[in-house]
């Protein structure tokens, strides 16, 4: 953990993600050394990991997991026995005889028209301050028109946004894959942060989206309550992320072109821009395979 924290700067939510499956792994394999980490050890855990019984909500039962929960946990402790075979505490990864759980995506990850409608509404109509209505907004619309990841928008400082030049910027040190990119600022979104910043002009703090109860940022729990106070407000139910989604998706649909998605959401590979584009609606498709002509066939 220190040397992913330290030496190769993995990003905090990265490491806690990290340590929360370390954790979940140690306490159902409690009794596992190095000489014990084998692919049968391996597929046991994740037995019992689908086999085990969780209290969800008001007190309900529920067993089993998501193929992409399984996907998760691979990926996270797969980094750490990589790590344990490369410093040679154990010989082969248990995860080298077995294969990767490709998780398949089928339920909608983007937000509908009426769906950002409803959450829009409810940010104007129940903040319960101008200064907070004003916040939200700038919140709402940097996820809608930047697609921004929940790491950058509550790290975004004042600094990064280029009023003259119209540019945000997303520092390195906030970004997931550690690259400085630049996004073009929507005309909705520089007339909501140019309200918002008359209202904080008051605040010393240098990040941009600032805390209800004290002149600092928006922390992650502070993010995580108004999601679920907006979610009972607008009946939308909603996860930050999904923002982002309907960002790419909809930027695909105006521009068509991938490329420059790629570079707007961050991304390292085309294949990571290609994912979020797993629940592109049918519809969208329809003009394209309309357009398609025998006469023009290769």
């Amino acid at each position: 953990m220190y040397e992913y924290e330290f030496v190769r700067k993995v990003r905090p939510a990265t490491i806690t993600k990290y340590r929360q499956v370390f954790t979940v792994f140690h306490k159902l394999q409690p009794d596992c050394s190095t000489q014990m980490l084998t692919s049968s050890m391996m597929t046991q855990f994740f037995k019992v990991l689908e086999e085990r019984k969780r209290i969800i909500g008001k007190g309900h039962i529920r067993t089993g997991i998501k193929k992409s929960t399984v996907a998760s946990y691979w990926t996270n402790l797969n980094s750490f026995f990589e790590w344990l075979r490369i410093k040679g505490y154990i010989k082969q990864n248990p995860f080298s005889e077995l294969r990767y759980p490709t998780p398949q995506y089928e339920d909608k990850k983007f937000l509908k028209k009426e769906e950002i409608e409803k959450i829009l509404t409810a940010i104007i109509t129940h903040s319960a301050t101008l200064f907070i209505q004003k916040r939200n907004l700038v919140l709402f619309y940097l996820l809608l028109f930047c697609g921004l990841r929940r790491e950058e928008v509550l790290l975004l400082q004042v600094r990064d946004i280029d009023m003259d030049r119209k540019i945000l910027t997303v520092r390195s040190e906030t970004s997931k894959v550690r690259r400085t990119r630049y996004i073009p600022l929507h005309s909705q979104l520089i007339m909501c942060i140019k309200d918002y910043m008359r209202e904080r002009k008051d605040k010393t703090t240098p990040y941009l989206l600032v805390s209800a109860n004290r002149d600092d940022r928006l922390s992650f729990d502070g993010l995580k309550h108004l999601v679920v106070v907006l979610r009972k407000w607008s009946g939308v139910r909603f996860h930050v992320h999904q923002f982002r989604h309907t960002f790419a998706v909809n930027f695909l649909k105006s521009s068509n072109n991938i490329a420059k998605l790629k570079q707007l959401l961050g991304h390292k590979d085309i294949s990571m821009t290609i994912q979020y584009l797993r629940c592109l609606p049918p519809t969208e498709m329809r003009g394209d395979i309309n357009g398609m002509s025998i006469d023009e066939f290769i």
